[in-house]
């Protein structure tokens, strides 16, 4: 059992009890809620658009990930310019999946 989900612009295929780095969520609370599933796989072989689905997460925790160096070169100008980034991201386990009425758990 596996769903579909869209978050932070980018589609992830989760199943229940994954642990995954999304980007980064403002959350109150533990728990997130993701609406936004764009397909849901009950049995294997099959793949179905759900007309109702969410999928259930909690919170692990928050970091930032490994740095990214950008460096810009132009020859014979004697230009040369780094710049570092470092992407905030937030880790989540998959709880439940619940599509058309059928819930599944970790």
């Amino acid at each position: 059992m596996y769903a579909v989900i869209r978050t932070g612009g980018k589609q992830y295929r989760v199943a229940p009890g994954d642990v995954l780095k999304i980007e980064s969520l403002p959350s109150e609370n533990q728990t997130v809620e993701f609406s936004d599933v764009l397909a849901v796989s009950g049995e294997p072989g099959t793949l179905a658009k759900p007309s109702a689905a969410k999928v259930t997460a909690e919170i692990l925790g928050e970091g930032r990930g490994g740095k990214v160096l950008v460096f810009h070169f132009k020859r014979k100008k004697q230009y040369k310019k780094l710049q570092g980034h470092r992407q905030n991201f937030t880790e989540v386990r998959i709880k439940t999946i619940e599509a058309d009425g059928q819930t599944f758990t970790a």
